[in-house]
């Protein structure tokens, strides 16, 4: 009981340092918000800084690659704050003459952001612009094994806007020694809206915490191989994708369909872009490496979560070659007992044989069913037809075509989706929306109506159709 009251009043103080920076944020003008933004990103991604994240943060979290964490951070901040740049976020923001709408946009408070380890080097810069942007304050929570990174990100942030003349408890993180599930709950019961990234159970506790929130589904994607483009090109962008920081992302390809009529080419071309297909005997090493308790649970061993391929390998006693960049395992459904159907957070991917696509989106289906609901997919082809009829029918928010899903899902320089680190899954995942969020998620608007010429019908004659009319009066 005395922990318990020790953290909600050291969360009451975060709270209230808050609630007086964001006080005076209030009057702030656009000026003001587009230039701590713009600050925070020059100064945070400078390249010594960069390099700095990238290789503490590997250091104290035991995951991921350095040189791809210095791609991310360059990504995801500066895509992040161009979506922003030149954007309205204070007062009136929308002018419609014609509805005879305004909007005027206002900030929410105090937000809550939770924070994952595979992401701790971009996601703080990231979530401290967008509550900069909307004149909001920010607490960020980190996950314990980047808890001292994100202190050092963070002094970062704060001696920007001290510089500026800014409230430097603007934002706000937790004290390594408070970074705790039991903080986290508390942030997220005191402050006034919560943006969090992280798994499943946090989510699920940011949902039902009582205060507002936007959050992220589980990862599962899946993609389709259909043989229609070229299997080279495909194969690489698969490998690039799954290698990627050792796949730290949620976004990665974690199942495989391919089509029955290329797989044997398919299966030789990415072992050519350096993936291992394992045997039986490997497979069944690796399952029970990656879910020590299969098929009991679908928990996974932490020693494997974002290694490389040779070190999963070597603790499932598998001769994975040097320089390996994805581990394939055939799989045949998803549950407990064909647990390669299932999220994997590792350079590893389950491969499966469909027919059609037809069989593919009903195979997807079962995965999604399992774990990913809601999160994305993806399809290597050439017919726009495919393409429709997968995006009509899978329970995605994000459908990927012809695109390393790693580096697309959450935006990316070459495609359209908006740069975020918290990626809405809708309410297939358990989430409040179906897209990623920016700062315009920070906001609050409130419309003003104006009159305009009278819109009403004269009779209802003019706006049924008459074959409607005639269909019911029948």
């Amino acid at each position: 009981m005395a922990e318990e009251l020790n953290i909600h009043e050291y969360v009451e103080g975060l709270v209230a340092k808050a609630r007086a920076a964001q006080k005076i944020a209030e009057n702030f003008t656009q000026e003001d918000c587009d230039l701590m933004t713009a600050a925070v990103t020059y100064e945070l991604t400078k390249p010594e800084n960069i390099k700095e994240f990238a290789e503490k943060l590997v250091e104290e979290s035991g995951m991921g690659i350095p040189a791809d964490k210095e791609g991310k951070i360059i990504g995801k901040v500066w895509g992040s704050y161009l979506q922003m740049k030149d954007k309205k976020s204070v007062g009136l923001v929308e002018d419609n003459p014609e509805t005879g709408m305004q909007a005027y946009a206002k900030p929410m408070g105090v937000i809550a952001g939770i924070m994952p380890v595979t992401n701790g080097e971009a996601t703080p810069i990231v979530k401290s612009n967008m509550a900069l942007k909307t004149r909001n304050a920010i607490i960020l929570a980190p996950h314990p094994k980047c808890k001292k990174l994100n202190v050092e990100i963070v002094d970062k942030i704060r001696a920007v806007l001290k510089k500026l003349g800014y409230p430097e408890d603007l934002v706000q993180t937790c004290a390594p020694e408070y970074v705790k599930i039991s903080t986290s709950k508390e942030l997220m019961a005191q402050c006034d809206f919560i943006l969090a990234t992280g798994g499943e159970a946090l989510v699920e506790s940011a949902y039902s915490s009582g205060t507002p929130a936007i959050g992220v589904g589980v990862g599962n994607c899946v993609s389709i191989v259909t043989g229609k483009t070229d299997l080279d090109d495909v194969a690489e962008m698969i490998c690039t994708s799954k290698a990627y920081d050792n796949a730290t992302s949620c976004s990665t390809e974690n199942n495989i369909l391919v089509y029955e009529s290329c797989f044997d080419e398919f299966v030789e071309k990415m072992k050519a872009h350096g993936a291992y297909m394992c045997n039986e005997e490997e497979r069944e090493k690796l399952k029970v490496t990656m879910w020590p308790n299969t098929p009991n649970d679908h928990v996974l061993n932490r020693a494997i979560v974002a290694q490389n391929c040779e070190t999963i390998g070597k603790i499932a006693g598998i001769p994975v070659p040097a320089g390996t960049r994805c581990i394939m395992a055939m799989e045949e459904g998803a549950s407990l007992e064909h647990p390669f159907g299932g999220e994997k957070l590792s350079p590893v991917s389950g491969v499966q044989i469909v027919k059609d696509l037809d069989d593919a989106i009903d195979r997807l289906n079962t995965i999604l069913d399992y774990q990913g609901k809601g999160h994305s997919c993806g399809i290597h082809t050439n017919d726009d037809a495919d393409v429709a009829k997968l995006a009509a029918a899978a329970p995605v928010t994000k459908c990927v075509v012809n695109q390393p899903q790693c580096l697309t899902n959450s935006g990316g320089w070459n495609c359209g989706f908006p740069v975020s680190m918290t990626l809405g899954c809708g309410t297939w995942g358990g989430n409040s929306v179906s897209h990623n969020a920016t700062f315009a998620d920070l906001l609050n608007y409130t419309y003003v109506s104006r009159q305009i010429p009278n819109w009403k019908p004269a009779k209802v004659e003019d706006f049924i159709d008459a074959d409607v009319i005639a269909k019911v009066d029948a």
